[in-house]
């Protein structure tokens, strides 16, 4: 019986040497100094543990430091962000060190990566540095209405990378850094989260413009989402081919996110309050005129029967 016991020890002694051997075994050599696997597993997770905390660094940051000092969400962000890329480097910086690597050995690579970022990595390193312009000149900042292109939303995250737009439908759109850099770009909320819409009306040519003011501005006045002050305003635009055009001029910080939902519920309202004044609302209509020539008209009486005139 002790024999098969000590012949099993003697092999889980001799996997445990190979294990040894394998982890001690040196498999990269960088400025004349070799790494054995033990040294790649410990580089490698001196990495991973860097980001994860820096991660939760900035998490800190953000949500319990900074927050105290009544600063918006998107300064706490952009600080935030700009704290943990510090720390990458920096920290990145001190494993290399510790790890005895010198980096005047890496300029090999350093070339090497040149020109990877020169072809495939070209994107990746143009919206990095888009991003840390957008960080430091902060055009657009977390929390603000924006719109590039054709996406409209919100700024919920911004990335080394990426920002992440969120519309009103509750899609999050994922756009490069670079977008914001090289296109044009409206941000509703820059300053603050007051804007003006323009909204038109066109109401008939027999109405009273005086009259059809008044009773827009009372439409302004009742509705609770339009500011008081700056106070909304009626604009006579112009004489359309078939009606008289004004545009509605209202204020509001409540509706920086939903402008549709602001004009349909003042259209209900305009619809109703012309309604109930029998202002009229017209629709496309368009006058012949004949200048030569006879056209001939026919004719119904009461009997049924058809006669032909011609005008």
């Amino acid at each position: 019986m002790e024999e098969p016991v000590q012949d099993m020890w003697e092999e889980i002694k001799e996997l445990a040497l190979v294990v040894y051997q394998w982890f001690t075994t040196d498999f990269v050599f960088i400025s004349k100094r070799s790494y054995d696997l033990i040294d790649i597993i410990l580089f490698f997770f001196s990495i991973i543990l860097l980001v994860y905390f820096s991660g939760k660094f900035r998490k800190l940051l953000v949500n319990q430091i900074l927050s105290r000092y009544n600063l918006d969400i998107g300064i706490r962000q952009s600080i935030g962000t700009i704290v943990r890329y510090i720390l990458l480097v920096l920290g990145f910086t001190i494993i290399i060190q510790s790890a005895g690597i010198d980096l005047s050995s890496l300029t090999v690579l350093a070339g090497a990566l040149g020109v990877g970022l020169g072809f495939g990595l070209q994107n990746i390193a143009n919206n990095f540095i888009s991003g840390l312009i957008i960080l430091f000149e902060r055009p657009i900042k977390v929390g603000d209405r924006i719109e590039v292109g054709d996406v409209t939303g919100d700024v919920v995250n911004i990335s080394a990378r990426a920002t992440t737009i969120i519309t009103n439908d509750n899609i999050s759109i994922i756009v490069p850094n670079s977008e914001f850099i090289s296109s044009r770009v409206t941000n509703w909320s820059h300053h603050d989260r007051l804007v003006r819409f323009r909204f038109p009306v066109g109401v008939s040519y027999m109405e009273d413009p005086e009259e059809v003011k008044k009773l827009l501005m009372e439409v302004m006045g009742e509705h609770p989402g339009i500011l008081k002050n700056p106070a909304p305003d009626v604009w006579f635009d112009e004489f359309g081919d078939s009606s008289l055009n004004f545009n509605l001029m209202v204020w509001t910080s409540q509706y920086v996110q939903r402008p549709r939902a602001l004009k349909s519920q003042l259209y209900y309202s305009v619809f109703k309050k012309f309604k109930e004044h029998g202002i009229e609302i017209p629709f496309p209509q368009r006058d012949l005129h004949i200048r030569s020539g006879e056209l001939p008209v026919e004719l119904k009486n009461q009997n049924g029967i058809r006669t032909h005139e011609t005008k």
